[in-house]
């Protein structure tokens, strides 16, 4: 028996100083990349990582990137990617590890890793142990993961929180929840900095070549400032970047009997908030519309995920519910009442893929759209991979009587100019082109105090309660009698852009107000980067961002 004290007691110290020499190890590598980024929140982290790495190399730094959630990638300077292999298949945060070695390998000026702990330990792990960022992203904070993180959105926030860099700097884009963070990041010496997603505007928008929300945008931007890159440089490293395999997509089908059918894949944003996010943006920009149909994928591990899908079914107002995976009883009895009526139950996990993907085309009309929700895995994948055996639906949108509302190539395009004579370029035969005001906008006085403090109303690419919408036209307007007034023209930089007032295209009327501006990590390079302020006003230190100073 004595042996055997001895056998483990070896053992057990030989495991002791491997660690050490891993733990050393693995912090050296770490001193091999002077920028590290963390991102961290509930919805689009996978997007938010790969258009910060974009925007790095778009300004010549060599970045490196780990993505994590569709499906998990390894991303090179140059841009191709790989999956991350993982053995048994089962992901594990200790892979963090062996991730920032081979980073450490290209010497790179930065690296840009997707947070995947869910449990708060294990984030704090995450960030003090494996990453020690040096800038901390907190994309936003919504319904999800409540068994780990907590019940309400403000437990949510601080258990998101522990993946904030001690003395350094977080950005993040959420505003309801800011106060929590602002205590969160004080607790932690972290200089919190907003990244106001009105800065983004649609033009900029309209550049990608897929669906990404102003919210990603501006963290990816207000990144790129911090470590120097430029914002033009980074927008366009940030056009350059492929997408992530689980980004919003909308394809166009050819159904059996000619019928058209447009497909969302919009599983990526599972919960409520997101998923309603995504579809209006969709809906708004007429990439999918009406008749509307949506698909609810269950699981039996996400029972109350399933009924959260079911119980939006009202504000969605879609013709027909398809329900596929188990238990379908979980979604189907969540949606109200009055709408259950609309729901057809496509049967349960072990039902033959093609058999209800028939039957589930079957009920579509001769032109109609299709949105899934839920969650992918399960039936949802088996309904992707049906649906990818359709042919593409090549032909023009506006033949034919089954028509309804086409969507540009580019679902940014102008869509929400159906029938602006400047559909195609909406500035084209601008009479404003050459206006006195276009290089100092905001200077007339007539201005200063208009009311655009708040930056207008855009902030999820839908312009039915834009705030300018009824606003009282300019004397001498020609678009003001117009019902397609460019919803732009008007619409100036917010207050306080810059913490000095100054901005390119001339003093801001407003004043420096705002968050103080973030002082970039000193390692890498110069100049020092403006960062964008709190809407409205105060200090960034302030413990709450409505109080003035």
């Amino acid at each position: 028996m004595l042996f055997l004290y001895c056998v483990l007691l070896v053992c057990c110290l030989v495991m002791l100083i491997a660690g050490i020499l891993e733990q050393r190890r693995h912090f050296a590598n770490l001193d091999h990349i002077p920028h590290r980024v963390l991102v961290n929140g509930i919805r689009g982290k996978s997007s938010i990582t790969r258009l910060c790495a974009g925007a790095l190399r778009g300004g010549g730094l060599t970045t490196v990137a780990k993505t994590t959630g569709t499906a998990a990638r390894f991303i090179h300077p140059d841009a191709t990617e790989e999956p991350v292999y993982r053995k048994f298949g089962i992901a594990n945060v200790v892979e963090q590890i062996g991730i920032v070695r081979r980073a450490a390998a290209y010497r790179p000026h930065a690296l840009v890793m997707e947070c995947m702990a869910v449990m708060p330990a294990l984030q704090e792990i995450n960030q003090s142990k494996l990453i020690q960022s040096t800038i901390g992203v907190l994309c936003n904070v919504r319904e999800d993961h409540v068994a780990e993180m907590g019940p309400t959105l403000d437990d949510i926030a601080r258990s998101l929180s522990r993946s904030m860099p001690h003395d350094g700097i977080c950005v993040t884009a959420e505003k309801e929840r800011f106060d929590v963070l602002q205590e969160e990041a004080d607790a932690r010496n972290c200089r919190l900095v907003y990244a106001d997603p009105d800065t983004v505007s649609d033009e900029e928008l309209r550049g990608f070549s897929w669906f990404t929300f102003k919210e990603n945008v501006a963290i990816a931007l207000t990144v790129a400032e911090l470590l120097g890159v430029d914002r033009e440089t980074a927008l366009q490293g940030m056009y350059d970047a492929p997408p992530d395999p689980g980004v919003l997509s909308v394809e166009r089908y050819l159904a059996p009997g000619g019928k058209r059918l447009r497909f969302a894949n919009v599983f990526a944003a599972n919960d409520p908030e997101s998923t309603l996010m995504n579809i209006n943006q969709l809906l708004d920009l007429g990439a999918v519309d009406r008749p509307l149909n949506v698909v609810i994928n269950c699981r039996p591990d996400r029972v109350e995920r399933n009924g959260q899908m079911g119980s939006i079914i009202p504000e969605l107002r879609p013709d027909r519910v398809f329900v596929i995976g188990h238990p379908a009883r979980s979604a189907i009895d969540a949606i109200p009442a009055e709408w259950r009526d609309r729901a057809v139950d496509l049967g349960g996990d072990h039902r033959d893929g093609e058999e209800f993907v028939h039957e589930l085309l079957g009920h579509l009309d001769a032109s109609s759209s299709l949105v899934a929700i839920g969650n992918i895995h399960g039936q949802g994948e088996v309904l992707l991979e049906h649906l990818a055996e359709l042919p593409a639906d090549e032909t023009d949108e506006a033949d034919g009587p089954a028509a309804a509302a086409p969507a540009a190539p580019d679902p940014y395009a102008g869509a929400p100019y159906e029938n602006d004579p400047y559909e195609n370029d909406p500035y084209e035969n601008d009479p404003y082109e050459n206006d006195a005001y276009e290089n100092a906008p905001h200077q007339d006085a007539a201005y200063a105090d208009a009311g655009y403090e708040g930056g207008g109303g855009y902030e999820n690419a839908g312009y039915e309660s834009a705030p300018y919408q009824n606003a009282a036209p300019q004397a001498g307007d020609p678009y003001a009698a117009g019902p397609y007034a460019d919803p732009y023209a008007q619409v100036p930089y917010p207050a306080g852009l810059y913490q000095d007032g100054s901005h390119p295209d001339g003093p801001s009327p407003q004043g420096a107000v705002g968050i103080e501006a973030a002082t970039p990590v000193p390692a890498w390079p110069q100049p020092q980067p403006q960062v964008r302020p709190f809407p409205g006003q105060g200090h960034q230190h302030r413990q709450n961002p409505g109080e003035p100073r």
